[in-house]
């Protein structure tokens, strides 16, 4: 698998995440929920972000190397 194979698959999995999070909320509404959420869902999903720009940024380098060995 490629790069941006691997971050088109974050970012599917990021997207899933916060859309099963939003629909477990609508039952799911309380103190504990919210402790979750702030502790453990945003720092994942800040981290999974800044993975996917990692990815990005991997992905051009490793593009610009293969256009400088032609």
């Amino acid at each position: 698998m490629g790069v941006h194979e691997g971050r088109g698959q974050l970012s599917r999995a990021i997207k899933d995440l916060l859309l099963r999070w939003n629909e477990a909320k609508g039952s799911w509404d309380d103190v504990v929920s919210k402790n979750f959420e702030d502790n453990f869902l945003v720092p994942l999903e800040m981290e999974l972000r800044n993975a996917a720009a990692a990815m990005d940024h991997a992905g051009q380098i490793l593009h610009q190397v293969r256009r400088d060995c032609e």
